[in-house]
């Protein structure tokens, strides 16, 4: 932030790179903390910014999750490449003073690998570590949060030390309701020479000043909002999708309903195994009728409004960008539409949420309850509150009734409403149609279950998705994965552990090879093997069928661990270990490689420490050098892991 081209006194830019959100909401979480202490401050995507332009902040602070094989997000990989170009001097960034914080998983080898690089290759270009950098572990009993506090309160302490605040000034208080950068207003209450949208005008505007703005992407004229994936989005392409098939493939009396989803769109679209669709849920009518009711918002929520900004968008090179991004052909935009399109009233609320919504009550009682638990020493509590029973805000508000939102402030206090991420499970010839159509087909748990409240939960994207019917037309964004397979690996073996829907990769994958059966007769097609699991063979043994013919037309194994239909449990791990003779001569013998997809946590250990087992007996290892040859197929790209 300047002007005229010279650095404003206290400023700060945080920037991050998110997949599902995590690390925006921690970014914002870093911009109030930094706006309290008087710093003027932007929070962006990493992918907004020229890397040199970072160098016009007094302070920079750089949060990042992890993704895939220690991949940054698709939101900052346009930045890391910028980055990476080998014509930057090593004193590029020599003016920039800087911090980073990482998000990440202790069940994948490449735990917060995304941070680590992008903190080293700042380093790299000169720019000056000013504090310690930070690392959470979303596997910790108290989540992230268990890092972030301290780190975040040891940052505060920093920033009032290095850039002491002026005599007479105080930092704003916790209890001083900070301004927003922009609210929602009527668009008939705009003045008659003003007829568009400012959030409109701004946002589809060129690159200024160093900012890139965002590449098109399809947006939804009835619903006036860019409704997939930031456009910044590197690798991201939206497409127009069309319902075939929505299949329940669990028995009715089974306790989870997994459906099998296939879609289509017109054009030819490439994918490769690992690949994702983003898929954009709407929350109920009902739900959106309760919040308005709740707030007293009657009044406005169906009239036309826009996005106003708060401040002098020309007073800075650059103003952050509203949260949601309205469509340049809307002339509509409602308080209803973004309630039921873009704002999540069904998540979880973080604590910073209870921070904002105890400024808007009159009731003591409820205002003491709520700032409780902002205070980090009653984590337990808000866990126990929030986390454990997977109490919606929607719910919150209910029990906290006093609370009233400003209608304008919405969008502000309510977080975004986030596309979720499905494995692509389609592969080789089940990618496309004789008439030239791309086919996408997915393996979706139904989320619904009874909480420690015995209070039915359901998943706003699958409960949505659950309803739908052949037919129906929707908007999706197709990513690439971090799977990255290639077609030289076809002369390899493959052991692939894909538990649950978890298989949904490995379906793609042995589709795909498959096809380089076919296809490829020059190359022997190396052994496929997968190790799948699932409580029960009758009810939830997914895809059983094709497994039995494609066993009869290529070389491929598999290997199935049912937990429950026995006295003692059965899991993948189990029969990797019972199989160890077939592991160690594909993998080690054969330089084979190693898939593993599924739900995050204690699969993915116990699997390793199965693979660690198998290369110490069969091989006669050493325990460490067991570690060590499976850190080397990591490194060597021969060990991949991609859980959820």
């Amino acid at each position: 932030m300047s002007v005229n081209g010279h650095r404003r006194e206290r400023t700060a830019a945080v920037v991050y790179g998110s997949e599902t959100g995590n690390a925006l909401e921690y970014a914002e979480e870093a911009g109030r903390i930094l706006e309290r202490l008087h710093f003027h401050t932007v929070v962006q995507p990493l992918n907004a910014l020229q890397p040199i332009f970072l160098s016009r902040f007094n302070f920079v602070i750089v949060i990042v999750s992890t993704t895939g094989q220690g991949d940054l997000p698709a939101n900052a990989r346009l930045f890391w490449k910028k980055l990476l170009r080998k014509r930057l001097p090593p004193d590029h960034l020599q003016h920039v003073n800087f911090t980073s914080f990482g998000l990440g998983d202790s069940s994948y080898p490449q735990f917060n690998w995304a941070a680590r690089k992008l903190h080293k290759r700042l380093l790299q270009l000169g720019a000056q570590e000013i504090h310690d950098r930070g690392e959470a572990d979303e596997q910790h009993e108290e989540g992230s949060d268990a890092s972030w506090d301290p780190w975040a309160a040891s940052l505060r302490q920093q920033m009032l030390i290095r850039y002491p605040l002026e005599d007479g000034s105080d930092p704003i208080p916790a209890d001083v309701l900070l301004q927003p950068k922009w609210i929602l207003s009527c668009v008939t209450n705009r003045p008659v020479t003003d007829t568009a949208p400012i959030s409109t005008k701004y946002h589809h505007s060129p690159a200024v000043n160093g900012v890139d703005s965002p590449n098109g992407s399809l947006q939804n004229q009835e619903t006036g909002i860019a409704s997939i994936a930031d456009a910044s989005n590197d690798n991201c392409h939206s497409l127009l999708v069309q319902l075939e098939e929505n299949r329940r493939l669990t028995p009715l009396d089974h306790w989870q309903d997994v459906r099998h989803l296939h879609f289509s769109c017109a054009s030819p679209v490439k994918y490769a195994p690992g690949d994702v669709l983003t898929l954009m849920p709407e929350n109920s009518s009902n739900d959106v009728d309760q919040i308005i009711e709740l707030m007293d918002w009657r009044q406005h929520a169906d009239q036309t409004i826009c996005f106003e900004p708060t401040g002098n968008v020309l007073e800075t090179d650059f103003y952050p960008r509203p949260l949601v991004t309205v469509n340049q052909n809307c002339t509509r935009l409602t308080l209803r539409k973004l309630l039921k399109y873009h704002l999540d009233i069904r998540a979880v609320p973080r604590r910073s949420f209870f921070a904002m919504v105890a400024h808007f009550t009159d009731d003591a009682m409820h205002k003491e309850r709520l700032l409780e638990f902002t205070d980090p020493k009653y984590i337990d509590e808000l866990y126990d509150y929030t986390t454990r029973p997977r109490r919606s805000i929607l719910e919150v508000l209910q029990e906290f009734h006093s609370i009233k939102i400003p209608w304008s402030w919405a969008a502000n206090v309510l977080p975004e409403l986030r596309g979720r991420q499905f494995s692509i499970a389609s592969g080789g010839a089940r990618k496309h149609t004789s008439e030239g159509r791309t086919n996408f087909e997915l393996l979706v748990a139904i989320v619904k279950y009874k909480t420690v409240i015995k209070t039915i939960r359901e998943g706003v994207c699958t409960r949505f998705l659950a309803g739908l019917s052949a037919g129906t037309s929707m908007e999706v964004m197709l990513q690439k994965g971090g799977l990255k397979v290639q077609k030289s690996e076809a002369a390899r073996p493959v052991v692939m552990i894909g538990p649950g829907t978890g298989v949904a990769p490995m379906r793609s994958l042995i589709w795909e090879r498959y096809q380089w059966y076919l296809t490829m007769p020059s190359i022997k097609l190396g052994e496929t093997v997968l190790f799948y699991g699932c409580r029960n063979e009758k009810a939830d043994f997914f895809y059983r069928e094709e497994w039995e013919a494609l066993k009869e037309a290529m070389p491929l194994k598999v290997y199935t661990a049912f937990s429950r239909d026995q006295a003692a449990k059965l899991y993948v791990q189990d029969v990797l270990v019972r199989q160890a003779e077939l592991i160690y001569d594909l993998l080690h013998s054969q330089d084979g490689m190693v898939y593993v997809c599924g739900s995050s946590g204690k699969m993915p250990k116990a699997v390793r420490i199965a693979l660690v087992s198998i290369f110490q007996s069969k091989g006669e290892m050493e325990e460490s050098v067991a570690e060590d040859y499976l850190q080397t197929m990591e490194k060597q790209g021969r060990y991949k892991q991609e859980t959820w």
